[in-house]
């Protein structure tokens, strides 16, 4: 069995949905303090954290992840428990398979064979590990990010190593991703029987001709490196469950997920200009999942994209698309990051899987990356 898929197979027997580690973080600094890593339990109110180093020179290169998974869903409709790894048809069936504990020992068996090749490489390496991504993501990198900071802890490089393909391994990596702004609005009207409409504000009806401006309008149109700002309603609330009584409120979640060509300040402010013109009387709460970023063009995006045409013949797409993630954090502290990892169409899915062929390249890769940054 290859030192990865054994890895992984480990990984997944280990129930660590958010915010459980389930004992991963603690297998993975095992490994790495063999491999000369000094490692540092960052864990915070609950979270497990954990961030080790090998070496004190310059350039820093850092993997990042998580080992956190989302929950199963419903048993009854994976053809396999969860949290035992099932080989089939090619393919390793598990919680966590794709995202992303497949990347994670693949980094790990890379950095193990990197120091035995290289045992005095120049510059450090370190490894950054939360079981805090897959939920609110307050106390996992976040915090992580803080300590660094506090220490004057920079990185060059940073390797997020979240499934960033989309339909083969390598044909996309990701340089940065959109911001995304939350809000709940809560409108208010006055309740009454549907059949005295002259005696009540339905506040759904109140509400309806600003949701379709909201709705319509066209917020930026993006820039050569991110879409345009993009605006969705999640759900809405409102009634008592009965039909002949006028909601006197009604509760609207949405979001937006913006580019650089917005700030979070002027998506506010156009959001409540048209609340105000429409008369409304609402309330209003924000919530910033995280700032819109872009990673410098420099030698890790040559380097990264080099070692995937080596080895998979892709020249990957440079893509800022899809959700939030930690690298939202890691560029405070480092101008270098990328996002690179497996296929992610199983991902929070039922029955998460991940190709073996994808599990025998992906480490050789990663060594190649170590090889081209720290020579």
């Amino acid at each position: 069995m290859e030192p990865a898929l054994a890895l992984v197979r480990e990984l997944i027997t280990r129930r660590s949905v958010t915010p459980e580690d389930g004992g991963c973080q603690a297998l993975l600094a095992a490994r790495l303090a063999a491999a000369g890593f000094r490692c540092e339990d960052a864990s915070v109110n609950g979270v497990s954290n954990l961030w080790a180093r090998r070496g004190t020179a310059r350039p820093l290169v850092c993997f990042a992840g998580h080992t956190d998974t989302v929950p199963p869903g419903p048993l009854e409709q994976w053809h396999s428990d969860p949290f035992v790894p099932v080989e089939r048809e090619g393919r390793l069936y598990g919680r966590g398979a794709a995202d992303m504990k497949s990347s994670i020992a693949a980094f790990i068996v890379a950095i193990e064979e990197f120091v035995a090749e290289r045992p005095k490489h120049a510059g450090s390496m370190a490894v950054l590990l939360t079981s805090d991504e897959e939920g609110p993501s307050i106390d996992g990198t976040a915090k992580v990010v803080e300590r660094l900071k506090q220490r004057g802890e920079e990185l060059e490089y940073c390797i997020v190593c979240e499934p960033s393909s989309a339909r083969a391994l390598g044909d996309t990596l990701r340089v940065g991703r959109r911001g995304s702004l939350s809000a709940t609005l809560t409108v208010r009207g006055l309740q009454g029987h549907i059949a005295y409409p002259e005696q009540v504000r339905n506040a759904v009806h109140l509400l309806a001709p600003a949701l379709a401006e909201l709705t319509s309008t066209h917020w930026d149109g993006g820039n050569e490196s991110f879409p345009p700002t993009s605006f969705q309603v999640s759900n809405i609330h409102a009634g008592t469950g009965v039909e002949n009584i006028a909601p006197g409120t009604v509760e609207v979640m949405c979001n937006f997920r913006y580019s650089t060509a917005s700030t979070q300040e002027s998506l506010r402010e156009r959001f409540e200009e048209v609340l105000r013109r429409h008369r409304l009387d609402y309330s209003l709460a924000w919530k910033l999942g995280g700032k819109p970023f872009l990673s410098s063009k420099g030698r890790l995006i040559e380097v990264v994209s080099g070692a995937v045409r080596a080895h998979t013949g892709r020249t990957p797409e440079l893509s800022t698309g899809g959700g939030t993630s930690d690298g939202r954090f890691l560029i405070d502290i480092c101008p270098e990051v990328v996002e690179f990892g497996p296929v992610n169409a199983t991902i929070h899915k039922l029955n998460e899987n991940i190709a073996l062929e994808e599990l025998a390249v992906l480490p050789r890769i990663y060594l190649d990356v170590l090889r081209a940054l720290l020579p």
